[in-house]
């Protein structure tokens, strides 16, 4: 069994034409990218049936700290599944087992403590985040379902899936998460409008979500035991704790990807409590924009994280040209999504936003925010993907700047000052203007630290 995970391994990340390997690692990727999207989005998509804008702008209220659980599951599964495939491309096994199980038990203790952190102070995380009297009961009822009681299955099933793509293998990674969100979109109408009483719609999404994040995570813990005790990816405590230089290498990419997604949530925040300030309307709109924009971005992630072992592998084991092939390649295939979601949203922003909603004035806005929004994608794409390639390079300390300076430097501040320039629509405009100046640095960043082979 052994001999044959590793001949599939080497296939996939040494053997394979660079267009059949990434094929092989990215499909998987971008298609539970786009089924967790899918299923974020159907909350919204049935929560929007109510036609009630109030429970539409809380299910987006709790979108950030949804995403915070993701970002947490990234520090363990981002930095430990890089480094993992790093170190088969060195020939280091056992350090990769090691490795594998201290991910592993890091992300559920985080996991354990953002739930038990969200449950004591649901009240006032809820009010910074711009809950109103409208508002408040149903986001409450959201992020308990979601956050408290299914935070940690969400994040593990995360760190999981990012550890069994590590090792090749791509397509268990995919399903695991598309079972989950499959299992949600069927839910989710079932517990809102067949077993719960009338009002009670968010909560039934709220279960739905939780209840599909907990049989994701059974699915990759019976991976697991399939995969047996030769796997790479384990559990088990005997495999011994992961070296001193190892543990650093997790969190030196993991960390920097955990702050730039947290940071990316941050914006999301300040967009909303931008927008709350104007009317509920307008952060029903925003809200529904943020989620449909985000179609051609998790296409975008998964080709990134499909790119990001082979590129990881090959650095190591000192392939060059083959690692340039995968960045190249996955640049275009990138690039290509975005430039056809430009004109797709572009033609079609209105039915895409009828989707969710059919109040007149949500739709108007939501509408012009969006093909507003839509163009700033190929440069967002870029920027990410730059720091996806710093992560397979381990150069966490590079990830963490662009990741910082990117929010903290070129789009939050762009937040506040286009707000107070061009008022509601600057808000909107801030992401492209942004992106422009992330993408130039990261082009300059690139081109003068890349590693050299």
């Amino acid at each position: 069994m052994k001999q044959i995970k590793a001949a599939s391994q080497e296939e996939v990340f040494q053997n394979l034409p660079i267009p059949a390997a990434l094929r092989v690692m990215i499909v998987p990727a971008v298609t539970s990218q786009l089924i967790v999207l899918i299923y974020n989005m159907a909350d919204t998509f049935y929560v929007g049936q109510t036609n009630n804008p109030y429970m539409v702008a809380s299910t987006s209220l709790i979108l950030p700290v949804f995403n915070i659980t993701l970002c947490l599951a990234g520090l363990a599964g981002i930095g430990g599944g890089a480094l993992i495939a790093r170190l088969l491309g060195e020939g280091r096994g056992e350090e990769a087992k090691r490795v594998s199980a201290f991910s592993l038990y890091l992300g559920m203790a985080i996991a354990a403590a953002f739930s038990l952190g969200m449950a004591l102070f649901m009240e006032p995380i809820l009010k910074l985040l711009g809950a109103n009297a409208n508002t408040y009961e149903f986001a409450r009822q959201y992020a308990a379902c979601v956050i408290v009681v299914g935070g940690i299955p969400t994040v593990l099933s995360n760190v999981l899936s990012n550890l069994i793509r590590s090792i090749g293998r791509s397509r268990e990674a995919g399903f695991g998460i598309i079972l989950g969100g499959v299992l949600n979109i069927a839910l989710d109408p079932l517990f809102m409008f067949v077993l719960l009483p009338e009002g009670h719609q968010v909560l039934g999404a709220g279960i739905a979500t939780c209840l599909s994040n907990c049989v994701a995570c059974g699915f990759f813990l019976l991976v697991l035991r399939r995969m047996g005790s030769a796997s790479i990816i384990t559990f088990s405590p005997r495999v011994g704790l992961a070296q001193r230089e190892s543990i650093l290498a997790v969190f030196a990419v993991g960390v920097p990807s955990a702050i730039t997604t947290f940071l990316f949530d941050l914006d999301y925040v300040i967009i909303d409590k931008l927008m709350v300030s104007y009317h509920d309307l307008a952060l029903a709109a925003i809200g529904i924009v943020l989620k449909v924009e985000r179609f051609p971005l998790n296409v975008g992630i998964g080709i990134c994280q499909g790119m990001m072992p082979v590129v990881a592998y090959n650095y190591a084991a000192k392939n060059k040209q083959r690692m340039e092939d995968a960045i190249r390649l996955s640049r275009r295939l990138g690039l290509l999504i975005a430039g056809i979601s430009v004109v797709l949203y572009e033609l079609f922003a209105a039915q895409f936003t009828r989707l969710f909603i059919s109040d007149p004035q949500t739709v108007e806005m939501a509408s012009q925010f969006l093909r507003i929004r839509v163009l700033a994608t190929p440069l967002m794409f870029l920027s990410f993907f730059t720091v996806y390639l710093f992560q397979a390079f381990g150069k966490g300390q590079i990830s963490l700047f662009l990741g910082v300076t990117r929010w903290l430097v070129f789009n939050i501040p762009m937040l506040f000052l286009l707000n107070a320039v061009l008022g509601m629509y600057g808000i909107v405009w801030s992401q492209a203007a942004a992106d422009l100046l992330t993408v130039a640095l990261s082009v300059f960043v690139y081109c003068r630290y890349k590693p050299r082979i």
